[in-house]
């Protein structure tokens, strides 16, 4: 059967204040009072019924996912006891599930992403599925096509075109995030989408390159899926690296035994990884402001003003550019430019104020 495994791990230290230590950005209610949590689960719905979406999150938020999500059964709520990157929170709910079904078929999606129109994005995962399950060889990722020469994002390098599968080719390479010309060359050229990270494949596809790959990390996850009372012991000794580094990759590059198709998503994609996204979500005011709670400008310019205390106000006069955001915990002041930094600003704040801020 299919499955949709959502990814909702990470802290998303780059909205801090907004996301905090038991309150991270996939739980922040930041889109019409719904969690991106929320959004992607619905997006799911499309595709699988509720009691065949799982949930992979830190064991720290597992109670406020069953919380947001009460549709799922909490058995689909795996808890991680530390976080191991991507390869693993992959690797381990593929176990899970081959051993509950040996013909598991998995999309895996991301928390951290706004993806419109829904049915777009549907059809697109739709067409991934049909390759699963059509080719026990291939692993299938999704691909946006780009709008812009961003270098945010990594890059998918398409070649041939997949017969019978409308927008499916082959991946020729997996690009990382290009200095602002080669971004450019890569949109011009037409060849290349940019890297959504998430993905579908048979559960045993997948596990099948996990032994060719990584053997240790393989029969690890596996004595996960036999022995659940031992993941405190066993999960924290995982071989730590992102599924991209450990499979995909390779795995494009000709080792291994399975081919990596990509499938093209012609939607509205947005990675809310910090505030520059979260500013395109946001509603904009005459004066370029991306504005949410009680907040009043004048003769400010193209800020990023969020308030979620509501017993003040934020007021700005006369400045341009900045990120202020107001918390009952804690208030951030920073320069848009130097939003990128904040993951290094926490790190100062839970060594100097405490990690209770951070």
């Amino acid at each position: 059967m299919r499955y949709v495994v959502i990814m909702a791990g990470g802290s998303g230290t780059r909205l801090w204040p907004l996301s905090r230590q038991g309150m991270p950005k996939q739980l922040l209610p930041l889109v019409d009072g719904k969690s991106l949590l929320r959004l992607a689960f619905e997006r799911s719905l499309a595709s699988v019924p509720a009691e065949r979406v799982l949930i992979v999150t830190g064991a720290a938020y597992a109670d406020a996912v069953a919380a947001d999500l009460p549709e799922v059964p909490v058995a689909n709520i795996l808890g991680e006891p530390t976080g191991r990157d991507s390869l693993n929170a992959v690797a381990w709910p593929a176990a899970v599930l081959h051993a509950q079904d040996p013909d598991a078929v998995i999309a895996q999606v991301t928390a951290d992403q706004l993806i419109e129109p829904v049915e777009v994005f549907a059809s697109c995962l739709e067409t991934a599925f049909a390759l699963a399950e059509a080719d026990p060889t291939v692993l299938v990722t999704l691909g946006v096509v780009p709008t812009s020469a961003h270098t945010g994002y990594g890059y998918l390098h398409r070649g041939a075109a997949i017969d019978g599968f409308t927008g499916a080719h082959e991946v020729v390479q997996f690009a990382e995030k290009p200095a602002l010309e080669l971004a450019e060359q890569y949109v011009a050229s037409g060849e290349y989408w940019w890297n959504a990270g998430m993905f579908v494949w048979r559960a045993e596809t997948l596990l099948g390159q996990l032994r060719q790959l990584l053997p240790a990390t393989y029969a690890s996850v596996l004595e996960l899926a036999a022995q659940p009372t031992r993941l405190a012991e066993i999960f924290p000794t995982l071989f730590k690296t992102s599924v991209d580094y450990a499979v995909m990759e390779p795995v494009s590059a000709g080792r291994g035994s399975a081919h990596v198709v990509a499938v093209a998503m012609p939607v509205d994609w947005r990675d809310v990884g910090g505030y520059a996204s979260l500013a395109e979500i946001l509603a904009q005011d005459e004066s370029g402001n991306a504005v949410s709670g009680n907040c009043v400008q004048l003769s400010a310019t193209n800020n990023v003003v969020v308030n979620t205390d509501d017993d003040s106000v934020i007021a700005l006069l006369g400045v341009s550019g900045l990120v202020v955001v107001r918390t009952p915990m804690a208030t951030l002041v920073a320069r848009a430019e130097d939003a990128e930094r904040i993951k290094e600003l926490v790190a100062e704040v839970a060594s100097k104020a405490g990690p209770a801020f951070a």
